[in-house]
């Protein structure tokens, strides 16, 4: 028997993104978006409110980096979240994150998250809170990679749980994309 249950995005995976940038005087800022995914091979989209500092640095700079949280640093992750930039201009501090500029766009690196998508802003609508963002470069730790290719399993990328407000880590490897459907060929 089904439930019905209210007309929510309740979408899993949900991936729990950090979202990097400069403010105009090159202070470091982040804050944690779990509205986001892939749009098309080298682009993303977000959904984000225009109050939030981080959105009014990335309509400024055009530049900024988007992480994937991991299960590693899930509090200081959950911490730039829950707390603005708008009201503490020095939040990163308490993170303990150590921040490099990024190779190709005027946006912070966070060491400790590994993986990170240097990313140009492709257009911004206020109304839908829609952002677009072109990928122009990835980084990724060598501590996650396997054979030259991002482990997920030593990522440890974190997910959110609309329905239940936790944070999940991803699982194990239930198939083969491209491969196991063909049996019923």
């Amino acid at each position: 028997m089904r439930i019905h249950l209210d007309a929510k995005a309740y979408m899993y995976p949900q991936p729990v993104l950090i979202i990097g940038t400069y403010d105009e005087s090159g202070i470091a800022d982040a804050m944690n978006a779990a509205w986001g995914g892939v749009a098309d091979y080298h682009k993303l989209i977000i959904c984000l409110s225009a109050e939030h500092k981080t959105v009014k640095n990335i309509l400024q700079k055009k530049e900024f980096t988007v992480s994937m949280a991991t299960k590693k640093q899930v509090v200081a992750c959950d911490y730039v979240g829950v707390v603005s930039a708008n009201q503490v201009a020095n939040k990163l501090e308490k993170t303990g994150w150590h921040i490099v500029q990024s190779a190709k766009v005027d946006a912070p690196t966070f060491e400790e998250l590994p993986l990170t998508l240097e990313c140009k802003l492709e257009s911004f609508d206020e109304e839908t809170e829609l952002m677009l963002c072109e990928i122009v470069h990835v980084t990724a730790d060598d501590s996650i990679l396997t054979n030259g290719k991002i482990d997920p399993s030593k990522l440890e990328p974190i997910t959110y749980d609309p329905v239940n407000h936790t944070y999940i880590t991803l699982g194990d490897v239930c198939g083969k994309a491209f491969h196991d459907g063909l049996q019923l060929k």
